[in-house]
């Protein structure tokens, strides 16, 4: 039994029919950053149909990743309870769900909308997610891609809430996101994705994730330290080249 039973095999990898190559950088973060170990993104979507178009274009984003030089893994939330439905979270898919989470360095999630916004499946899962768990902080200094889909014309309310949840999570929610309209027209029968604007939007939004991942990677900790929370931790921070001593006592 594999460590990891909730993750998707991702199906033809390295298969980009949508893709124009002569376009695309392997390498989008080529010089702003050690790209050794790859990038390690998770990617979460919210819908359990057999059909999920936003499992569909987290396949698309995941094998994009790959293609840009990142690990990535993908959670299936099939079997994941409801917050507070297990008594103290104590479930495999939390725990293995939360594992993803600190491996992470990046992540996507992408929502259906329904009735205006993200669906339960979506904030089941972030809500599954502390800011703290066992002195340690899943998503606290992460990168974030924010994308949806939808059934009708194109909207931005699952992003808008997105873009929310990953503020409260202190997340680093990049610039461009992605919303693709009637999604149902955007996919062939085998599930992936045609030439479109959609798919091109995509592109960029993964380039940018894998940029900004790079860009902060070795950052994270110091952009997340604050002074509330070293205050609470009882940790004074160390006297740095006598600058400590300069400063006389407040006024």
């Amino acid at each position: 039994m594999s460590e990891y039973p909730r993750l998707r095999a991702l199906a033809d990898p390295g298969l980009l029919p949508a893709l124009k190559p002569e376009y695309a950088h392997r390498r989008p973060a080529l010089g702003l950053g050690e790209l050794d170990p790859p990038p390690r993104i998770l990617l979460l979507y919210g819908s359990l149909r057999e059909r999920s178009y936003s499992r569909l274009v987290v396949e698309e984003a995941a094998r994009l990743l790959q293609f840009f030089g990142c690990d990535t893994r993908i959670f299936d939330p099939s079997d994941l309870p409801l917050p507070d439905q297990v008594d103290g979270d104590d479930h495999p898919a939390v725990h293995e769900l939360r594992e993803h989470s600190l491996w992470s360095e990046g992540q996507v999630w992408c929502s259906p909308e329904r009735h205006g916004q993200i669906t339960g499946i979506m904030k089941t899962q972030i809500d599954h997610l502390p800011l703290a768990y066992k002195g340690l902080r899943p998503t606290q200094g992460r990168t974030l891609a924010v994308m949806q889909v939808s059934a009708g014309s194109q909207s931005f309310n699952s992003v808008n809430s997105l873009r929310i949840l990953g503020r409260w999570m202190r997340m680093f929610t990049i610039p461009n996101q992605s919303s693709v309209a009637k999604a149902y027209e955007e996919f062939d029968d085998a599930g992936r994705m045609k030439p479109s604007s959609y798919y091109d939007r995509i592109v960029d939004v993964v380039e940018e994730l894998v940029r900004f991942t790079v860009l902060l990677r070795p950052h994270a900790e110091q952009l997340v330290d604050r002074y509330s929370e070293r205050v609470d931790g009882n940790k004074p921070v160390p006297a740095a080249s006598g600058i400590l001593a300069s400063i006389g006592p407040a006024a």
